[in-house]
């Protein structure tokens, strides 16, 4: 368990440039907190004590406006950025040093039982209002696009971008930055091109008629 806590304040510190030091992540990130809190309420209810644990969560969501269900299983070196308004669900699946930002909603589709929420691999980031939903896998290193909804699994070293989600592959090398936004969408790229073709087009339409009105 200490091992563990140490290596959640270590994440905050090594991705959020405004920590400063481990006494302020400690005592005053909401995110840490949230995670902290929800490490011991996992504990008990693993061991069938499930009203304390629930008691737990509920008491950290009121504390820190992060939601997370008892029976959610996380990694080590989580870190939850600014945290209000995120969700995560009961079944629950987050690998090791996974990075996630407020208003995400790691949650089911209503649809499904047993298993009904979402598996991050390691290494993953999951932008400010992203939506999660469904009992399917982000692979390692993966990046879901702020705003994104995605209802699909997504491959290891991939971004996931748009509403629904689209995958993009990233040539299969893990990003190293928290960028949220400035993600490639090739749909957007393609219409981009289209445009500027019926543009250069109608261009030279307009010179051929120019041209005939001349003669």
């Amino acid at each position: 368990m200490f091992d563990t806590l140490k290596a959640d304040i270590n994440a905050v510190l090594e991705r959020d440039p405004a920590a400063r030091s481990k006494t302020e992540v400690f005592f005053l990130y909401s995110g840490f907190k949230a995670v902290r809190s929800h490490r011991k309420a996992s504990w008990f209810y693993k061991h069938n004590h499930k009203f304390i644990a629930r008691w737990i969560s509920q008491r950290s969501r009121h504390k820190t406006g992060i939601e997370i269900h008892p029976g959610a299983t996380i990694g080590k070196g989580l870190f939850i950025d600014h945290g209000m308004g995120v969700v995560i669900g009961e079944t629950t699946v987050i690998g090791d040093n996974c990075t996630i930002y407020q208003n995400v909603t790691l949650g089911g589709t209503g649809k499904d039982t047993g298993k009904r929420h979402p598996t991050l691999g390691n290494n993953v980031l999951v932008g400010a209002g992203a939506k999660v939903l469904g009992p399917f896998t982000v692979g390692d290193n993966a990046r879901i696009a702020a705003g994104a909804v995605v209802l699909s699994e997504v491959p290891p070293n991939a971004t996931a971008v748009g509403v629904p989600a689209r995958v993009v592959k990233v040539n299969g090398i893990r990003s190293e930055t928290l960028d949220q936004i400035h993600v490639s969408d090739p749909v957007a790229l393609a219409l981009c091109n289209l445009e500027h073709k019926i543009f250069v087009l109608k261009k030279e339409i307009d010179e051929l008629k120019n041209a005939d009105n001349k003669e």
